[in-house]
């Protein structure tokens, strides 16, 4: 039985500033069926503000609080364990972290997508707090992301080069952790196992709901590759589309 939905949304709802075919017509379904719906991203470029207003200039219509994001889960782990952050993020996601930008007493060290600004200087930096004891935070893994018609390297390759280096493992705070799942799934108000998480990345979205005890459905658009198939753990589920990913949901309802 399926009581609750957990919906990636680059890859899924939309590619770039286009959203994908039938789209909006699967979101308005899922929301007649009156399944609570969540959204979870590991979006680093952009603050929620942002990823609303781009939703809405899609006709896709969320509430605030429908809205999990990787920077928002960093932001209450980093107050409520009293850290005082570097950051080495995107420079469009630091209004997210505007009164978190130390200089001073550093204690932590925050990796996010920062494009441009994975620079030598910047990584080294990070690297040399992290070897001198401040903890390492990292808002994703994800290997990559789709840009229009093309592949970007995302955080995760940055990340493993600074565990590589210090011989430390970041904890990471959006997916694929169970926490971040976890926040997801207590919002709706249901057990995990009867919420279905679906995404276009194997492994941030499929494989870790699956590691966490949710169901979970990888759609082949966005990042999707034909690889990707056979590496979805058991129980997951691969469908064309979210069209196709909402048919089989409402029919396990």
């Amino acid at each position: 039985m399926i009581r609750g939905v957990l919906l990636d949304l680059s890859g899924v709802l939309y590619v770039g500033n286009k959203v994908l075919p039938g789209a909006n017509i699967a979101l308005d379904k899922l929301t007649e069926s009156g399944l609570p719906v969540r959204y979870v991203t590991n979006t680093t470029r952009k603050t929620s503000r942002v990823i609303l207003d781009q939703l809405s200039a899609m006709d896709f219509i969320i509430k605030p609080d429908e809205l999990f994001t990787a920077p928002i889960a960093a932001r209450a782990l980093l107050e409520r364990e009293s850290l005082r952050p570097y950051l080495l993020i995107h420079r469009d996601l630091e209004e997210e972290f505007s009164d978190m930008n130390f200089l001073e007493n550093v204690n932590a060290v925050l990796v996010g997508d920062a494009g441009k600004g994975f620079t030598y200087e910047n990584m080294n930096t990070a690297f040399r707090l992290i070897m001198n004891g401040a903890r390492f935070l990292a808002l994703g893994v994800n290997r990559y992301f789709s840009e229009g018609d093309s592949l970007s390297l995302d955080v995760g390759p940055f990340v493993h080069a600074l565990e590589y280096a210090s011989g430390i493992d970041a904890r990471v705070v959006g997916k694929p952790s169970v926490d971040f799942y976890m926040s997801a799934v207590e919002s709706i108000g249901c057990d995990h196992s009867e919420v279905i998480m679906v995404g276009d990345d194997v492994e941030s979205d499929v494989n870790g709901a699956l590691q966490a005890g949710l169901q979970a459905i990888l759609v082949r658009t966005g990042k999707y590759t034909n690889a990707d198939k056979e590496r979805i753990q058991a129980k997951g589920h691969c469908k064309a589309d979210l069209q196709e990913a909402v048919d089989y949901i409402l029919q396990q309802v």
